[in-house]
């Protein structure tokens, strides 16, 4: 059965072929691509609600603390205002005390009454001076000793400190004693008075004036907060504005909420007063000491709630408002967040199911016709393929449209061309690379041979000098003599064939010439593993030399790169310009030349590769010379060789 398939998918034409293979790669991946892009929206969609969700929650909490700010805010002003109220007052009463001091001292300076029954009387008129709910009149001397208060008379307060630790008596007296005369003055300081039940620290504020003629400190003060007359109205403020929060509903169920850092609910719907510290979620996670921890950011947690079957994840922005010392938390169930993007989700499912059955159809319908359209100019180029397989390179293909067939058949013949003329220049190549060891080799076969035959040839002509041509011998020595001069005639003529031509100079230019060389070379198998880097200078003159010659030295040097970077590289060819010469440069980072060769490299039949005949450079070194030029080698082991031609712009025969 499998070989039936495959016979009968062998035998369809090319339109077939196109029906069958392109069809499925046409239909699967729009299905697959609608299935994509239905998750991927899905996903998107889950996403973007999920963050306008959370972003609704945010922004609810960030409105919440708004709500409490203004509260506070507006409270702390009307704080401030009372504040000045109770200078005032304090002022009053602070200045009242002070007179009644300076009557008694009057008094007493008159004569009427003794010093003792003075103070006496000031003592028993200061306690009868109360300020607010708990506030009243004290006297100290610059000493600490309280001479005059309700509850610690004779006490030394000179080292009491406040909750924030500071020496608040020292600096009072410090004050006093300084002031002008008359003056009043000012402290405010935390203070807990255990005697009250206070909890936590609360404000202080003190007046006090320096009567020196005593050495007395005269001082009213009170708690700032039991002085408002208007408490009832914050406290019934504060309940409206819980109401409001309470109100606020966030998605179906969602609500807002306030506790404090101990964990008691300070505003919510159903439980506020209770301390929520210990509750857990469904996975006994104590998520409320995680919110009180951090103070600030989200919570993922399972909740069960009343009625609910199985836990439902609920998530919960939080913030922290420090005046009050407050956590507000906005939550709602996530599965509310969902329901649009559940909606979204079944329209996303049809359209995947409509969408690729439309899109398919019309695929199909096109496919036929482009089948058609493109098997006609494909039979045309294997036509023409055919023939250049079989060595017709002359052969080229019709180009009939601009389309990619069109580009494809102009790449084709180019190809063909490359093909040809890459053909012709290794036929060159191989030709001038013969010619080059056969010089190489004559001059040797000449240095080894041309100096016995010149001594064969003069003892022969000394010889012949001394006989006569009469003497039997005198005929081998004169045909010794003349073979002798055959020979080196010979060995001559072969030296001079081999001999690397004078060049043919004609004004070139550089860099249409590198292009065909490194296109050719490109194509080589030596180089299909080194990609070829040009780096051209602009406006390069053009300049006198024999093409063909140059074109032996640069290819050359690029098959050697090749070679020397056998497990694959990059070869830069950069040309430069400096008004007198034209520098070739051939870079490669392969293997390198060890430095003690780097002197012989250029010596005929001195080579380091295996198959190498040593006569490369030597004749790249021949021809360069040639035209008035030199060749450097600069090369690194590990590094790379770099070989730079300069040529002279202008040749002086």
């Amino acid at each position: 059965m499998k070989r039936y398939h495959l016979n009968f998918f062998h035998n369809l034409k090319l339109r077939g072929k196109i029906i069958w293979l392109v069809l499925p790669l046409v239909i699967f991946p729009i299905f697959m691509i609608g299935g994509v892009i239905g998750i991927l929206a899905t996903q998107q969609a889950y996403r973007g609600i999920t963050q306008t969700s959370e972003d609704d929650l945010d922004h609810m909490a960030q409105f919440t603390i708004d709500l409490l700010d203004s509260h506070y805010q507006l409270f702390q002003v009307y704080k401030q205002d009372q504040q000045q109220i109770i200078r005032k007052e304090l002022d009053t009463l602070t200045s009242l005390a002070y007179n009644l001091v300076e009557t008694q001292y009057s008094l007493h300076r008159k004569g009427t009454v003794s010093l003792r029954e003075a103070q006496a009387q000031a003592r028993k008129s200061l306690k009868q001076v109360s300020f607010g709910k708990n506030g009243y009149t004290y006297v100290m001397n610059s000493s600490g000793d309280l001479l005059v208060h309700v509850t610690r008379e004779g006490d030394n307060v000179f080292d009491e400190q406040d909750q924030d630790g500071r020496y608040f008596i020292r600096a009072l007296i410090q004050s006093a004693v300084n002031s002008a005369p008359g003056q009043v003055q000012f402290s405010i300081y935390p203070w807990r008075n255990e005697a009250l039940g206070d909890r936590f620290p609360r404000k202080k504020i003190v007046a006090y004036r320096y009567f020196p003629k005593w050495d007395w400190i005269i001082a009213t003060g009170g708690y700032i907060e039991e002085t408002y007359g208007d408490d009832a109205f914050e406290k019934e403020s504060l309940a409206d504005l819980k109401l409001k929060i309470k109100s606020k509903r966030v998605g179906q169920t969602g609500y807002i909420f306030c506790m404090d850092r101990q964990g008691t609910l300070t505003i919510h719907p159903d439980a506020e007063g209770q301390n929520v510290a210990n509750s857990q979620d469904s996975d006994g996670r104590y998520f409320i000491r995680e919110m009180s921890q951090e103070r600030n950011g989200w919570i993922r947690y399972p909740w069960k709630n009343v009625g609910d079957v199985k836990p439902r994840m609920k998530i919960v922005r939080y913030s922290y408002y420090k005046p009050w010392d407050w956590i507000i938390a906005v939550g709602s169930y996530e599965d509310e967040f969902f329901h649009e993007a559940n909606v979204i989700k079944g329209r996303i499912l049809v359209s995947m199911l409509i969408l690729p059955l439309f899109v398919g159809t019309m695929a199909m319908v096109l496919l036929l016709v482009a089948s058609r359209i493109l098997t006609e100019p494909i039979q045309n180029m294997i036509a023409v393929i055919r023939q250049v397989k079989k060595g017709r390179l002359d052969q080229r293909m019709q180009v009939e449209s601009n389309d990619e067939l069109g580009e494809l058949a102009i790449a084709f013949n180019k190809m063909t061309s490359m093909i040809q003329r890459n053909h012709e220049m290794e036929a060159s190549l191989a030709q001038q690379g013969k010619m080059a060891s056969l010089g190489v080799l004559s001059s040797g076969v000449a240095h080894e041979i041309n100096n016995p035959l010149g001594v064969i040839l003069g003892y022969a002509s000394y010889m012949e000098g001394k006989m006569s041509p009469e003497e039997p011998y005198y005929k081998f020595i004169h045909e010794i003599k003349r073979e002798s001069k055959r020979c080196k005639k010979i060995v001559q003529d072969l030296l001079s064939y081999a001999r690397t031509p004078k060049p043919s100079l004609a004004e070139t230019d550089i860099h249409e010439l590198l292009h065909q060389i490194i296109d050719f070379a490109a194509n080589h198998t030596d180089m299909h593993h080194v990609s070829v880097l040009k780096e051209f200078a602009p406006e390069l003159p053009h300049i006198r030399v024999d093409g063909d010659q140059l074109r032996q030295v640069a290819i050359n040097l690029i098959l050697n790169a090749g070679a020397a970077m056998q497990e694959g590289g990059q070869l830069v060819v950069r040309t430069a310009f400096d008004e007198s010469h034209v520098s070739i440069i051939f870079a490669d980072n392969g293997a390198g030349i060890p430095e003690e060769n780097l002197d012989k490299i250029f010596e005929p039949f001195f080579t380091t590769r295996a198959q190498g005949t040593g006569l490369g450079l030597a004749i790249t070194k021949q021809i360069i010379e040639q035209h008035r030029g030199q060749i450097t080698l600069d090369s690194t082991v590990g590094v790379g060789t770099t070989i730079t031609i300069r040529l002279p712009v202008k040749r002086e025969d």
